[in-house]
């Protein structure tokens, strides 16, 4: 599979403080891959980067086979890259249909994008909330809505920060299975979580950060035989 985007040797800072130190990641079109690591070590800005909200001070990116490191967060997300962040960010005072529409695009030119109906299909419990304020969904409600606002831009790349980070264990599971819904259609999806034994089994490449550099990368397969690497990078 050829590569949908590809960090090669990428530093980035705040201020003097720097957090990436020669970061290189490829993600295939048509994978689940991973970030993985404990928290603090460069994971989220990583993803920062990638969405052009931290700006590289060093190395390159490339989305679809442009470099996109010198380009504006807004630019970057139309090239069709969308992100399910961390604490979810989605509108407080616009109904569940409202936070879905006004994302609505169909970025990747797909014959059969994703609209309010696929999303309602996807998230049952979306469409009955549909009327809700965003503020009056729970948690799960939240990161289910989140997921599907990025699905209305029919993106090439989704990514998911913290992907059940807070989440009941049955909405996790529903989550989980809906990643793996998504991948079955081919949507390539870059995830950041800690729960390695589900990660294994969705993705197909992991890497691994330490304190802002990659300390790991391979496969399912190896990351699953060698359990020191969870014990060692990604363990409390």
């Amino acid at each position: 599979m050829s590569a949908l985007l590809e960090v090669d040797g990428v530093e980035a800072a705040y201020g003097s403080s720097q957090v990436l130190f020669g970061v290189s990641v490829v993600i295939r079109a048509g994978e689940v891959s991973t970030l993985l690591g404990r928290n603090g070590m460069g994971k989220t800005t990583t993803v920062r980067t990638m969405l052009g909200l931290t700006r590289a001070r060093s190395g390159s990116i490339r989305f679809l086979g442009h470099r996109i490191e010198q380009l504006s967060p807004d630019k970057i997300a139309r090239m069709g890259l969308a992100v399910v962040p961390e604490g979810r960010r989605i509108f407080p005072n616009l109904s569940v249909q409202e936070n879905l529409v006004a994302f609505a695009s169909n970025r990747n030119a797909s014959s059969e994008p994703w609209d309010l109906d696929s999303v309602y299909s996807m998230f049952p419990r979306l469409k009955e909330r549909a009327r809700n304020m965003g503020n009056q969904l729970s948690g799960g409600e939240q990161q289910m809505l989140a997921i599907g606002r990025a699905l209305m831009t029919n993106p090439h790349l989704l990514i998911l920060d913290e992907a059940t980070e807070g989440l009941a264990p049955l909405i996790r599971e529903e989550i989980w299975h809906t990643l793996a819904t998504l991948r079955e259609k081919g949507q390539t999806i870059l995830v950041i979580d800690k729960y390695v034994d589900r990660l294994v089994k969705l993705a197909t490449r992991h890497t691994i950060i330490e304190r802002g550099r990659v300390a790991w990368r391979g496969s399912s397969e190896d990351l699953a035989k060698d359990r020191s690497l969870s014990e060692r990078y990604i363990g409390v």
